[in-house]
């Protein structure tokens, strides 16, 4: 259930959102056509939470709040685009030798942001990590590091999207073109992972609020754009099928077969 009003009367110029789903709803309040503020309510029940929502609409309707017809030049859902996702990315790799220092700036950067930018930054990754859910990509990780868990295959993924967008969409085309990028983590003697950079935006938000990633998962199911679930996959290569790997991926057979990066 989705509910927004709207006060405008002498100076006040406000909108007030609710949004229920389950066991919590989302309140969203603020200056007409700005992003606003976001807060997050959970109950025992889906009836309680369904009461107390419908407490706070009568509320608002008897203080002079009115039903708006639509949300367009309301409500702005965010000033996060794909572009400054992107150049958050690249803009990281600046701010420190080691990956630990850079995702710290990443943390600090997107806590200075309002709650729905962080979630879109999340959402945003989430698409573009879920697309890099393929076959291919997991046995060129299971080449390059002599064998790829499944989490082993996340924190890989990670690693790509901090590449960049033209490395990651090219890898995506063909996981060769990685080869270079892996001769380099093989002279610094380090492996094509990055565990922290799935966890910046929860950590942002605790930086923001002062709560934890499970409020943040809440904030985020209510607000993303996305439905979070990876796409099927089925694989078309085989651990133990040797020969079906060096066919597949030459190249990075040929580096990485008998002496896998660890």
């Amino acid at each position: 259930m989705k509910t927004l009003l709207t006060y405008n009367q002498g100076s006040s110029n406000k909108f007030w959102k609710i949004y229920v789903a389950g066991h919590s709803f989302t309140v969203t309040y603020g200056k007409v056509g700005t992003i606003g503020s976001v807060k997050v309510k959970e109950f025992d029940s889906e009836e309680v939470c369904q009461k107390e929502a419908q407490k706070l609409i009568q509320s608002k309707l008897k203080k002079g709040y009115v039903w708006a017809q639509s949300s367009y030049h309301v409500i702005k859902e965010s000033s996060m685009t794909e572009e400054q996702f992107w150049a958050l990315l690249e803009k990281c790799k600046e701010k420190g030798e080691e990956a630990d220092e850079q995702m710290e700036w990443l943390v600090a950067q997107l806590s200075k942001k309002s709650i729905k930018d962080i979630v879109m930054f999340d959402s945003i990754f989430n698409q573009h990590y879920h697309k890099s859910y393929t076959s291919d990509l997991w046995a060129a990780a299971y080449i390059v590091m002599g064998g790829c868990s499944d989490d082993c295959f996340d924190y890989f993924r990670a690693w790509l999207l901090y590449l960049g967008k033209e490395l990651y969409e090219a890898a995506i085309e063909n996981p060769e073109t990685l080869l270079p990028y892996f001769k380099i983590l093989e002279e610094q003697e380090e492996i094509p992972q990055l565990e922290e950079l799935l966890y910046v935006a929860s950590q942002a938000y605790e930086e923001k609020t002062g709560l934890d990633d499970e409020a943040y998962f809440k904030v985020y199911d209510q607000l993303a754009k996305d439905d979070g679930t990876e796409p099927e996959m089925e694989f078309d290569w085989e651990e133990d099928d040797v020969e079906g790997l060096r066919r597949k991926f030459p190249l990075l057979w040929r580096e990485y077969g008998e002496n896998p990066l660890e």
